[in-house]
């Protein structure tokens, strides 16, 4: 038999658990999550310039939202056959609204901006344009993240390295996603 401290106690819990619970959940819940920025490359397909079929040049991105202490972009191919396919990392940017086309294919940067850029999959370091087998287009997603801090990775790193980094420092993201076919 329940006793009236007892049964108060159970209901004092419950009410605390109701309470708690849903804030428990947000502090763990997965950083994609994080408030959206607008993110435009002023196309829907890729233009010839910025294919392995033109110069292969990384298009201009414009960021509109982002408050933060710099940017990390990673641009993946989720259409690649064997998977999702890394074309472009590129991190410690400056928190601009601009990131200019023709961005150099060097590990570190300091121009237009200082920043670092990492491995792609095509054991590349800096951006490698959309180069998809004959067949139907593929998209293209350019994801860009605000973080709290400048990361503390050394060039040259790996796309999984860069997300092991942002863990816990993303603040803002949003994405933009461009279609190439050949």
């Amino acid at each position: 038999m329940m006793t009236d401290s007892s049964f108060t106690m159970r209901i004092i819990l419950a009410v605390l658990i109701i309470a708690i619970l849903p804030a428990a959940l947000a502090a763990v819940a997965n950083e994609w999550e994080a408030t959206g920025i607008a993110v435009a490359l002023g196309f829907e397909q890729f233009p010839g310039e910025n294919t392995c079929e033109g110069a292969d040049l990384s298009p201009r991105i414009e960021i509109q939202g982002c408050n933060a202490t710099s940017l990390a972009i990673i641009l993946e191919d989720t259409d690649a056959p064997s998977g999702t396919f890394i074309h472009w990392i590129i991190w410690n940017i400056p928190p601009n609204h601009i990131i200019p086309s023709a961005i150099a294919k060097k590990a570190n940067l300091s121009d237009p901006f200082q920043c670092r850029q990492g491995y792609n999959d095509f054991g590349e370091i800096g951006y490698a344009g959309p180069c998809p087998p004959s067949g139907m287009p593929h998209r293209y997603f350019f994801r860009v993240f605000c973080l709290d801090r400048m990361l503390d990775l050394p060039a040259g790193a790996s796309a999984e390295k860069l997300k092991e980094a942002m863990q816990g420092h993303i603040v803002q993201q949003g994405q933009a996603m461009a279609r190439f076919g050949r």
